[in-house]
């Protein structure tokens, strides 16, 4: 076995780990079911990737999050470390392939949704893998007492009892309360775990409520007052685009994203933002997870989060580097009656969700008992014109027809264009000597991207295709075409719409299995966190950073000292003690001149610095003055 500290230095260029990662790794290694909570920005993913590499066989790690599983397979492979991902949008030939290489090609981590662990082929193949490790991420999603539960997360502990048994299981979260992480460990059935937990205390982190008339006023003047990159987070696409046209007509440099955005488009306005190009983004909820930007001085909620956990997730992406932040709630007393109005719209009726299910099988022409797994491209609007449906309407129920486990709805999606040729590479040399007409763009594809297209799905770009072959484009797309269909290449083309896939095959929309008494109890839930969050936002009394941290579970050691509720009592008080040493001055000297030694001699050396300071503003207004040999007096 490898030692996670060569590791750590081989692959991410560290000489140390963070706190409490090294002790996670080694008790992961040693073979116990471990629970891992982290807040934001502490390394979670470290803490399984590095046994994976240390221990003979692959680490299988289960994430809801297909752009997140992407990101982190990337930057693996950038590291040298051998990682694959298989997430719905992908072909069935790339799916078999992928495992393929995970059972021969000696790799170390492979990244799955939890709806996967259900399938046949992932069964099969998962039986032939040494699997050394199964990494949770995401945990919370497991409980129904969470913020973002997924029903699919319910079958992973009979995954590992029924087809790995005696694999180890890591699992991790970065917000869960105590409810919900005894919740964690009982579903996933660790048995018993070490617990590691670290603290959601951010001691430069100053957590803010700003009530205002004027919204866009209060956001200028706060982005004027604060230097330094920053986030502004809202509800809507249209307020996203609209805050961001805002700031642009004031001179503020922004932009917006959402996942409706163009793949090519989010990416651009992601890297000018993260490259210090672009001074504040304004986001729905879509932006941030996987961004690990450290110099971020704001994020501002223009609109009130749904939960405390969101709020604490997202406000967390600003002060990374361990200097001053701030993160600012915008408040105007009609939020409150809004978000409940957004909170119950939400939670659609049984019907209308067996009434949306049945227009998706319309809309794709499925059959009952059909299509499992199969992804399609979904234009929400094309969708709702098709039907006479409201666009918000069918958002909120394809959500819910997410959460209770009938179809997966991946909003921000993008799949490159990929191929592998099926042909070895004696009988391809063969076809390109019979079909010179193909021989030119056969050529371009090895030059550019090699050997490998023999035996992995790579990611192709057709527009250096087309420029290396002095041909267009479409002409590109079209022989690619072709060679596809004499069963040369097998071609996948770019996908970068939201995707739908049904999670079952096909059912009776009259007989869906709704979860009615489990829906009502998460509605309940979801209630419960959506009035700590409004309760954090009213209350004018404790200390925000205690706050969130007793919601979390931890004993908060003592008040931040910088949140807007410290710094107004620290105010007050500075004030209260400045009219009590103004006092104190203009009784001592009504009675006589003093040496000013002689009056704060006495006292502390925090009450001198104050009567020091109460002297310098009594002498500035004329209140008091110096004689000849240096005595205090009050101006008469």
């Amino acid at each position: 076995m490898q030692d996670p500290l060569n590791i750590l230095k081989k692959y991410w260029g560290h000489g140390s780990f963070r706190p409490l990662q090294e002790a996670i790794i080694q008790s992961v290694i040693s073979g116990t079911d471990v629970f891992v909570l982290l807040p934001t920005g502490a390394g979670k993913s470290v803490c399984y990737q590095v046994p994976a590499l240390a221990m003979e066989g692959i680490c299988i790690v289960i994430t809801p999050l297909i752009a997140l599983m992407k990101d982190q397979v990337d930057q693996l492979k950038r590291m040298g470390i051998k990682a694959a991902a298989i997430y719905t949008g992908m072909t069935k030939r790339e799916i078999d392939i992928t495992l393929d290489n995970c059972i021969y090609g000696d790799y170390k981590l492979l990244y799955v949704s939890p709806e996967r662990l259900k399938t046949d082929i992932f069964i099969e193949r998962i039986k032939k893998m040494q699997v050394n490790l199964l990494a949770v991420d995401e945990a919370h999603c497991i409980s129904q007492w969470g913020y973002d539960f997924r029903p699919a997360y319910l079958e992973i502990s009979k995954f590992r009892e029924d087809i790995i048994p005696g694999t180890h299981i890591v699992a991790l979260t970065a917000t869960a309360t105590h409810k919900v992480s005894n919740d964690i460990i009982k579903q996933l059935k660790l048995k018993p775990p070490e617990i590691f937990k670290g603290s959601f205390m951010r001691e430069k982190l100053s957590y803010t409520i700003r009530k205002t008339e004027n919204k866009d006023t209060k956001l200028r003047e706060i982005l004027n007052r604060v230097p330094g990159s920053a986030i502004v987070y809202t509800q809507t696409r249209k307020s996203a685009r609209e805050i961001s046209d805002m700031l642009l007509h004031y001179s503020i440099s922004a932009d917006y994203y959402h996942a409706g955005l163009d793949h090519l488009i989010r990416s651009g306005k992601q890297d000018a933002w993260k490259n210090n190009k672009l001074r504040v983004i304004v986001a729905t909820n879509a932006f941030g997870m996987g961004i690990d930007k450290s110099d971020v001085r704001l994020v501002i909620h223009y609109d009130i989060p749904e939960s405390l956990e969101a709020y604490y997730q997202e406000a967390g992406r600003c002060g990374r580097d361990g200097n001053k932040a701030y993160a600012v709630i915008l408040i105007q007393e009609a939020d409150y009656k809004r978000i409940q109005s957004l909170f119950e719209r939400s939670f659609p009726s049984a019907n209308y969700l067996k009434h949306i299910y049945q227009a998706l099988a319309n809309y794709y022409k499925m059959a009952i008992g059909s299509n499992m797994l199969i992804s399609h491209d979904f234009d929400i609007h094309d969708f709702t014109s098709n039907f006479d449906f409201q666009t918000s309407e069918v958002y909120f129920a394809l959500k819910k027809l997410a959460e209770e486990g009938l179809i997966s709805f991946t909003e921000s999606f993008y799949h490159p264009s990929k191929i592998t040729f099926i042909l070895s590479h004696d009988n391809l040399y063969e076809f390109q000597i019979a079909h010179a007409h193909f021989d030119p763009i056969i050529k371009a594809l090895l030059r550019v991207y090699g050997g490998e297209l023999f035996n992995n799905f790579i990611a192709i770009f057709e527009q250096r295709i087309a420029k290396l072959i002095k041909t267009p484009v479409s002409k590109v797309i079209n022989l690619l075409d072709q060679l596809d269909e004499l069963n040369i290449i097998t071609y996948d083309r770019i996908k970068d719409k939201p995707q739908i896939a049904f999670l079952t095959p096909r059912l009776d929309a009259n007989t869906l299995p709704l979860q009615l008494r489990e829906m009502e109890n998460r509605k309940k839930a979801k209630q419960e966190k959506l009035n700590a969050m409004i309760h954090y936002t009213r209350q004018n009394d404790v200390c925000r950073s205690r706050i969130l941290l007793e919601y979390f579970g931890e004993i908060a050691k003592g008040d931040c000292g910088i949140c807007d509720i410290c710094v107004r009592r620290k105010k007050g008080k500075k004030q209260q003690d400045t009219e009590r040493i103004r006092e104190i001055l203009v009784y001592e000297l009504t009675k006589s001149p003093k040496m000013p030694d002689d009056i704060i001699k006495n006292y502390s050396e925090s009450e001198k610095e104050i009567f020091e300071s109460t002297i310098h503003i009594m002498l500035d207004n004329g209140e008091l003055l110096y004689d000849d040999v240096g005595r205090l007096s009050i101006k008469t």
